[in-house]
């Protein structure tokens, strides 16, 4: 993958602005370490950051212009048909001076402009200027694999991959409170808002339109088909052939490169079949795994060798210590451009770190859990909706279960969690639960935040809202909402952001759009029942895994965040970002319940507190840095 920035202005009074893309440009730099290119006119200017994996020589180098002169593209991404859609313009009559996939995307805007999108299967962002027309045009892929930030007033519009390079254009750095807010519930920020007020997140499946006389429109080009009534979907046997076969084709798809291409082997069982089938392709397959060598309750690598060894790939595993992990920790804090708390995204960015050192591409087996209810939640929600005896007897038990220890750090105190969570959704319609339960620090503003803002309250529960708006009795529309909210903002920007700190590209089969098509016009009991998860996946293609993956249990990718507090962390905490004196100072945050939070993390049953702790940590080491 790679870099793009690019600013246009809407008046030559705002000349001077255009010089700023150098240094939005070079703070692109670890998303793409192979090159840089620039671009400038007297309206506008793009920059590019090059990670080169097809056609690595000069001739695919970015800014790319046109034989014309007129259109200049930047592109971060891969087309994963381009070679088709190159035979497809050749038969028109267009003549290509390089083999990558920019130059055949560039040419499909110049002859079929916003439709070329229809024709596109690959994960990108791109932006295209005529420099006639005084036009730029931008779209991101149909899921959101790879992102574009804006930002727009009366003189300029600018973009950028990354809100680093943004603010080199002097954007306005206000907090957006609303935004703020659901991070403390979330644990991140939803599309198409930010951390910042006025800068934006383009849209999964949007292309925007921007001009000289400062109009933007943004588009919505493709949505999921989903559909609460299924009127004639495919039998099982048949829909589980149409599985294999889509999957098998854009593993396939996802491998063309001109550089080594491996795959992320976690241990589960999305991460497995990619690799089981990409190993069949390929005469000698990469792959990679971390493990944790203090953290055996956390460690898959078990699993990973046995589907390495079954599908004899170069394994490699890297057993990690808690002082691995930690060493990492101010990496990944510095690099991330807005509060971002999923603490998994410090395993991802290790394993990234050292699978960087043998390839430059890694396959993942993001997006299957939202695609084919994978997650613990979907069969908790399966199981209110059915009701039964286990149910009611988490009910009855649950006076019980809130006096218990709670803790994710270990395997007692996590069961006890999940259960009294089960037990609290249970009394929620299934908004609310849904809500309650794809929340992590889970906070609620008025909880935590000094100052009472109707109106912030206000705004942040119409994203909610928003968010939720496909959210029915169908559980498709579980699955659906997940896609939408979970996959686009936590999971496939923690991979980004952590790859591309490491210059790696990761390339996701999931998210190949006909399989993501297909697996919503099936119905949501060929992926769940009351005794298996993804069942539609792991049936058909149970003969490519070993039988002891089929019968574990999910486990994340975990952190042991609590034992760092108590140890190398409590400084940080105690003394530092969330000292007395400092929030006090900063008047941000409840002095009163963080002292309850601190209290309650280091005491015998720190339940919740390691997750707000930790989503407090980003957000304090954040501010510091940007305010």
């Amino acid at each position: 993958m790679c870099g793009i920035t690019g600013i246009l202005i809407f008046n030559e009074q705002e000349k001077h602005c255009l010089s700023k893309i150098n240094d939005a440009t070079s703070a692109l730099i670890r998303r793409g370490p192979d090159g840089e290119g620039i671009y400038t006119n007297k309206m506008a200017a793009l920059g590019h950051r090059r990670l080169s994996i097809i056609d690595i020589s000069s001739a695919a180098s970015q800014p790319f212009t046109d034989t014309t002169g007129r259109y200049t593209i930047v592109f971060n991404g891969e087309i994963f048909n381009y070679k088709v859609l190159r035979k497809e313009l050749e038969t028109k009559g267009i003549r290509f001076k390089s083999e990558s996939d920019t130059e055949v995307l560039l040419y499909m805007y110049i002859h079929y402009r916003e439709n070329c999108l229809d024709k596109l299967d690959g994960e990108f962002a791109f932006a295209i200027y005529d420099n006639i027309e005084d036009v730029l045009f931008a779209a991101r892929d149909r899921f959101g694999i790879k992102p574009f930030y804006y930002y727009k007033n009366e003189n300029k519009f600018v973009f950028a991959s990354e809100i680093k390079a943004l603010i080199q254009y002097d954007v306005p750095k206000q907090i957006d409170e609303a935004s703020l807010e659901l991070y403390l519930h979330l644990n991140y920020i939803p599309a198409p808002y930010s951390i910042y007020k006025d800068v934006f997140k383009l849209g999964a499946g949007n292309y925007l339109l921007v001009g000289s006389k400062q109009e933007l429109k943004e588009v919505t080009y493709y949505s999921i088909p989903y559909n609460e009534n299924l009127t004639s979907p495919p039998d099982y046997e048949s829909a589980k052939k149409q599985l294999k076969r889509l999957l098998e084709e854009s593993v396939q798809n996802r491998m063309i490169a001109d550089v080594t291409v491996g795959t992320f082997l976690s241990g589960g069982i999305d991460s497995s079949i990619i690799t089981a089938i990409a190993a069949n392709h390929s005469n000698s397959l990469d792959t990679f795994s971390i493990g944790y060598e203090d953290e055996p309750m956390f460690d898959e690598t078990y699993y990973a060798e046995l589907v390495a060894k079954q599908n004899k790939t170069n394994h490699t595993v890297f057993k990690l210590k808690n002082d691995d992990l930690y060493g990492n920790l101010f990496t990944v804090l510095d690099y991330i451009d807005e509060p971002f708390a999923d603490s998994s995204a410090l395993a991802v960015n290790i394993l990234s770190m050292h699978t960087r050192k043998y390839v430059k591409v890694a396959l993942s087996g993001d997006g299957a859990d939202e695609m084919f209810a994978g997650y613990n939640k979907h069969a908790a929600e399966l199981r209110v909706r059915n009701g039964g005896i286990v149910g009611n007897l988490v009910k009855l038990a649950h006076p019980f279960l809130k006096q218990l220890p709670k803790s994710r750090n270990s395997k007692t105190g996590n069961k006890v969690r999940q259960l009294n969570k089960f037990a609290e959704g249970m009394k929620l319609d299934f908004k609310e639960r849904y809500w309650q339960w794809a929340k992590w620090s889970g906070f609620e503003g008025d909880e935590i935040l000094v100052s009472k803002n109707k109106e912030r309250t206000k705004e942040a529960n119409r994203r909610k809202s928003e968010i939720l708006k496909n959210l029915n009795k169908d559980y498709n529309s579980v699955l659906l909402t997940d896609m939408q909210l979970v996959l686009e903002n936590d999971m496939l920007i923690k991979v980004d952001r952590m790859s591309m700190c490491q210059s790696l590209e990761v390339r996701v089969p999931f998210l190949d759009s006909k399989l993501v098509d297909f697996s919503f016009s099936i119905p949501s009991n060929y992926k769940i029942d009351l005794k298996d998860r993804k069942k539609i996946l792991k049936e058909t293609f149970q003969n490519l895994l070993p039988q002891e993956l089929l019968n574990r249990d999910k486990k994340g990718f975990e952190v042991p965040l609590l034992k760092w507090f108590k140890t190398d962390l409590r400084s940080l905490i105690v003394d530092d970002l969330l000292s007395d004196s400092f929030i006090e100072e900063q008047n941000i945050f409840n002095v009163e319940t963080i002292k309850q939070i601190k209290t309650r993390l280091f005491s015998s049953s720190p339940n919740d507190a390691v997750e707000k702790i930790w989503a407090l940590i980003v957000f304090q080491y954040w501010w510091k840095k940007n305010s």
